[in-house]
């Protein structure tokens, strides 16, 4: 028996059908990637698996008394509590164990031979368990996601979102469940991070499904590929890069397929509309009988939807547009000081440093949302910043694309709007969906669409790439390149920038 079976899933946001009688099942063993186009359905499939969605049409069925582990990265967790005590609480079950382990020796220190044999059957559970070797299981795991390096004793509440996503993980990986269902689990991870999550989890024998836009990674950990394409999910045998020479050939026999039988079924559509009222009329009829039980070949939607971002520039000099001097930034204390470094218009630098170092918190300060601890910045009176913040947050996540640029561009016509969406990757659709409902990706284009709108000659973006698909990405790596003005950028995706960075900016504590 299968660990997961998904028959007959239909599910429909708003007028956008994403699935339609899809199939899937989830073997021991199996490490699957779920991949697609931004909007697929992705991780609403992730949903569905955990029952936060219930389908239009269905069935989902686990195996009896299987455990499934879950990453939610923006899971309420206690705040007060250390790193360290929140991990240990992965083992929450075997410390009980261990108390009333205590008690039953007690009970046999006065006498009680049968709380002894309990006692000992319970130690061996223990034993059994890992439990005397959980210290070194948090080292491990702590060390392997970079949470050593901020310090285990530190409260939770004085950490960034992405460090408390990383603790999250990591309380994951140690419960050690039959079954992970991880949604992005690389997006706030460095690259040493990422090596060692794609090691660990390529040596598990439990089974897992991940949604990532990460292909690298994905090549690493899997051998099976879920790919979400015209409604229906297929499950492709071996790693990503076997599932694109798999998917491409598949794809070009349907399209052969297809043609042939649309070539077919034109002429005998013609030979029915000449013949159904001459001499051949009762071969005509027969033909049409023939027409209709036939089996027909769906034609497949080829379009895929491909952004076209373009950034409007204003002038610029190639004199100094940013100049940061012994800047502190933080919050209620700082998290980075002594920050020096400087840009001339026109070159393109990224900043580097481990997750959570604090360099989102740097770019806030940069465009004014945090006040400076110490120290001082200043951009040339020139400079007009475009900025894109990582965060996915929306004032109404009930408006609709269309309402949210319309709201930001008032003298925009409904038509400019719908294309200014379209080009930047937006379908028309989706744009009819309130943003709550879109996925990262989809969220992540519309704030890329709103910031098009407004000409600037320096661009700030704080990890762009992390919910985009494929074509976006290189959408927006093209746009970078040929936008003459200045950028700082934030990503931890070195393959993304590595070709057209002038300037490495390393932030280290």
């Amino acid at each position: 028996m299968s660990l997961l079976e998904i028959e007959g899933l239909t599910h429909s946001f708003g007028d956008t059908l994403l699935y339609k009688n899809a199939e899937l099942s989830l073997n021991k063993g199996e490490h699957i990637g779920i991949v697609g186009q931004n909007g697929t359905g992705k991780s609403t499939l992730i949903k569905v698996c955990t029952e936060q969605i219930i389908p239009d049409q269905g069935r989902i069925s686990w195996q009896p008394k299987i455990t499934v582990g879950y990453l939610d990265q923006y899971a309420k967790i206690n705040r007060d509590v250390t790193i360290n005590t929140f991990l240990k609480s992965a083992f929450s079950n075997l410390y009980k164990i261990e108390e009333e382990t205590i008690k039953l020796y007690e009970k046999g220190a006065l006498g009680c031979m049968e709380s002894l044999s309990q006692a000992a059957r319970y130690q061996e559970e223990l034993e059994r368990k890992g439990f005397y070797s959980i210290d070194t299981s948090i080292q491990q795991v702590s060390s392997g996601l970079g949470l050593s390096a901020i310090g285990l004793e530190r409260s939770i509440d004085q950490i960034s979102g992405g460090q408390r996503a990383k603790v999250i993980l990591a309380k994951l990986l140690l419960e050690k469940p039959d079954v992970l269902l991880l949604d992005e689990p690389t997006n706030f991870l460095d690259r040493e991070h990422i090596a060692w999550l794609s090691e660990y989890l390529s040596g598990l024998e439990r089974a897992f499904l991940v949604v990532s836009h990460d292909f690298k990674f994905l090549d690493r950990i899997t051998n099976r590929i879920c790919d979400i394409d015209n409604k229906i999910i297929t499950k492709y045998h071996g790693t990503y890069s076997e599932f694109l020479g798999k998917k491409t050939l598949l794809r070009e026999d349907y399209i052969r397929q297809y043609t042939a039988q649309q070539k077919e079924i034109k002429k005998t559509e013609e030979f029915i509309r000449k013949n159904i009222a001459g001499r051949k009329s009762k071969m005509a009829r027969g033909r049409q009988k023939q027409l209709d039980r036939m089996d027909k070949i769906q034609s497949l939607n080829l379009k895929e939807i491909r952004p076209n971002f373009h950034f409007p520039e204003l002038p610029l000099t190639n004199g100094d547009h940013l100049s940061v001097s012994n800047l502190a930034v933080g919050y209620q204390t700082s998290v980075l000081s002594h920050i020096d470094f400087g840009m001339k218009g026109g070159k393109k630098a990224v900043i580097t440093g481990f997750n959570g170092i604090g360099k989102s918190t740097l770019l806030k300060t940069l465009m004014g949302q945090i006040q400076p601890k110490d120290g001082v910045y200043r951009f040339s009176d020139q400079v007009k910043v475009g900025y894109f913040e990582q965060d996915l947050l929306w004032e109404d996540e009930g408006k609709t694309p269309i309402e949210v640029v319309s709201d930001a561009n008032p003298v925009l016509t409904g038509k400019e709007v719908r294309e200014h969406l379209a080009r930047n990757g937006i379908s028309s659709k989706h744009t009819m969906q309130p943003m709550g409902t879109l996925s990262g990706g989809e969220q992540a284009k519309v704030k890329l669409c709103l910031l098009s709108l407004v000409p600037c000659n320096f661009l700030i973006l704080d990890e762009p790439t992390n919910h985009l698909d494929a074509q976006a990405k290189d959408s927006l790596r093209s746009a970078l390149i040929h936008f003459t003005g200045t950028v700082l950028i934030v990503s931890h995706e070195e393959a993304f920038y590595c070709d057209w960075i002038d300037q490495i900016i390393k932030i280290e504590k």
